[in-house]
């Protein structure tokens, strides 16, 4: 009689002498020499990006250019929503959205872990950011973010933070929402740092919810920490064939609880820190 049967275990089954490593994540130079296919999807995201952003500019500055009183608050945050909808497809960010959309107007804060954390959560709720300063100075995208009224805070100057807060205080008034991202910095996103207290402060002021969301990445990759240029890191994204987000929309908290612990638990609640841990298979 033939022996049974077995089927042969794929490669990320756990055996007797332990699970075998998964396979580094290539570098981009590892990616461009796997072939012209990558080449291709590369420069055609860079290219398209590279288009879009400076048609947006000239529309932006023509728009302005015009007499008479301008856009909105509103009109300006959906206008800003269009343009990060439109980079979420160049980059090959495919989001999915969970939880209900935050009311505006409302203070919108998260966890932060690359520069595409913003494009992910506003194609899908339209706000104004707040950004840190030197972005200004990234090719093409600088002037484009200067032209969507972005909200630019300088890292260690109090008198630029409090500028930006009285900025944020006039959106809300206007009705337009405005997201912060209150750690300061980016991680890997395994867990949110501690919050900074400012953008709470006005939601208290102003009597505007407070409405955590959880930024979630597929693949480690997408964490844009340490020394790495923009640049790099920007055309490794592009080189990538989808680039899974997961984006969770938790609901507001009243402003009188909206402080830093309780906005930060809720959305510490959705990270991978708080995932059970796996069953080992054998």
């Amino acid at each position: 009689m033939s022996a049974a049967y077995e089927p042969r275990r794929p490669r990320s089954w756990s055996t007797e002498v332990g699970a075998l490593p998964a396979p580094p994540e290539r570098t981009l130079v590892e990616r461009l020499v796997r072939g012209p296919r990558v080449v291709r999807r590369t420069s055609r995201r860079l290219g398209r990006t590279g288009f879009f952003v400076f048609e947006t500019i000239a529309h932006l500055t023509e728009a302005a250019s015009r007499p008479g009183p301008g856009a909105s608050a509103g009109r300006r945050a959906r206008r800003l929503s269009w343009v990060c909808e439109n980079l979420c497809t160049f980059l090959g960010l495919d989001v999915s959205v969970r939880g209900p959309r935050p009311p505006e107007p409302s203070v919108i804060v998260s966890n932060h872990q690359s520069y595409t954390d913003p494009l992910c959560i506003l194609r899908h709720a339209p706000a104004f950011p707040i950004a840190k300063a030197e972005v200004v100075d990234w090719p093409l995208l600088g002037d484009a973010m200067r032209e969507l009224g972005l909200l630019f805070v300088e890292r260690g100057s109090a008198l630029s933070g409090a500028g930006v807060l009285r900025r944020s205080r006039r959106l809300l008034a206007a009705g337009a929402s405005v997201l912060a991202f209150p750690e300061g910095t980016t991680s890997m996103g395994a867990d949110a740092l501690p919050f900074r207290r400012g953008i709470f402060g006005i939601a208290a002021m102003d009597g505007v919810p407070v409405v955590p969301v959880t930024v979630r990445y597929a693949s480690d990759e997408m964490a844009w920490v340490g020394s790495e240029s923009f640049a790099s890191h920007w055309a490794r994204t592009a080189a990538r064939r989808r680039n899974p987000v997961s984006v969770t929309f938790h609901d507001a908290i009243h402003p009188a609880a909206g402080e830093p612990p309780a906005a930060r638990q809720v959305i510490r609640e959705a990270l991978p820190i708080h995932d059970p841990p796996r069953p080992r298979t054998y």
